[in-house]
């Protein structure tokens, strides 16, 4: 591939111009790794996971040293819609049936703790991301409207989970009041975040429990002998364990991971401050994910942009007009902002799994990877660093229980996934519009 997704979209060690980046809390400039360093764990990628990994392994008295090729949460960590959401990327009647009830019921006891792990990592490290409760799903038809509170009473009476709340026409109406919808479920236990804000804590809490930390160090080489050599343009680490935390910016560090994590990416725009007109949007300050195969997600920000996701492309560049590409599925939602301005507008690389589950896996005996969130990452990715830490150290129930999710390579290999994968979503889309 002649293009490297760390440098194909983003100027060096520069935040994305988003919303996010100009409103976070002033973060530490870390720095770049030179010379060499020895470690019990070395960790790639300064997003949640890596630093979940950092913050956990340093607290359990590990030496740590963790490098991200640009600046911590460059990544997906701090450009998503900052939705805290409930289970899995799939949900539970999916999970029952590809891998039978015992293991959907464990999956959905550790999507619990990744929720409960988060609001507990921002309350004990004093974290300001403005977390606020509920996530709607929205439902484009009444055959998914029905579907998806089925659904919620299926959470309710299987799992016992009592955090639902059943939308019917007039009640999702009455929370979003957009045409396009016409039923679905609010999660009170689920949540919404300022994403960035939440990594630049992380940082901050893993490098104060003795973390060592390194921007602007792009891995450029791994060998594993009788141990692990990572290598750096101006340095390295030698470690008895590696943990990769690259998720969409991979590369080909690992061609296992790699066949089996796919990037793609997604856009974001936020809108000037609404006013009086945000409740023309919303009526409660939660966030939304409606039932698309190509999911449009959106919320309020504290000084009342509409912060609204939607689309996707599937090669390295970004496009022109990112604001023109997030403006037409906004426009579907609220024919009403049809003129609204535009104050930010970004992109960012994402990886996703064939069955859009993580993918978790022991690929050598000295190095463990976690990654393919596909969208469902800010509490998983986070809970997965934990898992990780704790694989480190020989406690693996977890860790072995998401691995144990079955895993696909993309078909065709890196030349043909990403048209395949167009094709795939050329047929998806076209079903959104048809509402088949």
């Amino acid at each position: 591939m002649a293009l490297n997704l760390l440098h194909a979209n983003d100027r060096p060690g520069k935040y994305p111009p988003s919303w996010y980046a100009a409103t976070a809390t002033p973060g530490v400039h870390y720095p770049t790794l030179q010379g060499g360093l020895r470690a019990d764990v070395c960790i790639i990628g300064g997003g949640y996971t890596g630093l979940s990994a950092a913050l956990h392994l340093a607290e359990a008295g590990r030496s740590v040293v963790l490098v991200e090729a640009q600046r911590v949460g460059f990544g997906a960590s701090g450009r998503n819609g900052g939705q805290l959401g409930s289970g899995q990327r799939q949900d539970q009647e999916a999970l029952e049936a590809m891998m039978g009830a015992e293991d959907a019921r464990h999956l959905w006891a550790l999507g619990e703790e990744a929720k409960d792990l988060v609001k507990d990592l921002i309350a004990k490290h004093k974290i300001d991301c403005h977390l606020k409760p509920g996530v709607a799903w929205t439902a484009t038809s009444t055959r998914d409207a029905r579907h998806l509170q089925d659904y919620g009473r299926h959470l309710v009476d299987r799992y016992g989970y009592d955090q639902i709340e059943i939308l019917d026409r007039e009640a999702c109406h009455a929370l979003c009041p957009s045409p396009a919808y016409r039923g679905g479920i609010l999660d009170h236990g689920a949540g919404h975040l300022h994403p960035l804000n939440f990594a630049l804590g992380l940082a901050r809490a893993a490098a104060a429990a003795g973390a060592q930390i390194f921007e602007r160090s792009e891995v450029f080489a791994i060998e594993e002998g009788e141990s692990i050599e990572v290598r750096t343009g101006e340095g390295t680490v030698r470690a008895d364990h590696l943990i990769l935390a690259c998720n969409g910016y991979l590369g080909g560090l690992n061609p296992k991971v790699a066949a089996r994590v796919m990037p793609i990416n997604n856009f974001i725009a936020a809108t000037e401050p609404l006013g009086d007109a945000a409740a023309r949007v919303l009526t409660r300050d939660v966030a939304v994910a409606d039932s698309k195969f190509v999911v449009n997600y959106f919320r309020l920000s504290q000084d009342g942009r509409l912060l609204f996701g939607g689309g996707e492309s599937y090669g390295y560049r970004f496009p022109s007009d990112i604001a023109a590409k997030v403006r037409k599925p906004m426009v579907e939602i609220f024919p009403h902002l049809k003129d609204v301005k535009i104050d930010y507008a970004w992109g960012g690389t994402l990886g996703i799994t064939m069955k859009r589950l993580p993918y978790l896996a022991r690929v050598s005996p000295r190095i463990l990877s976690a990654s393919g969130y596909s969208g469902h990452g800010v509490g998983t990715a986070t809970h997965a660093g934990r898992l990780l830490a704790e694989a480190v150290a020989g406690q693996s129930a977890g860790f072995n229980t998401m691995a144990r999710i079955p895993t696909t390579p993309f078909p065709g290999g890196p030349r043909m996934r990403s048209p395949l994968l167009v094709l795939a979503m050329t047929w998806f889309a076209l079903r959104d519009r048809l509402g088949i």
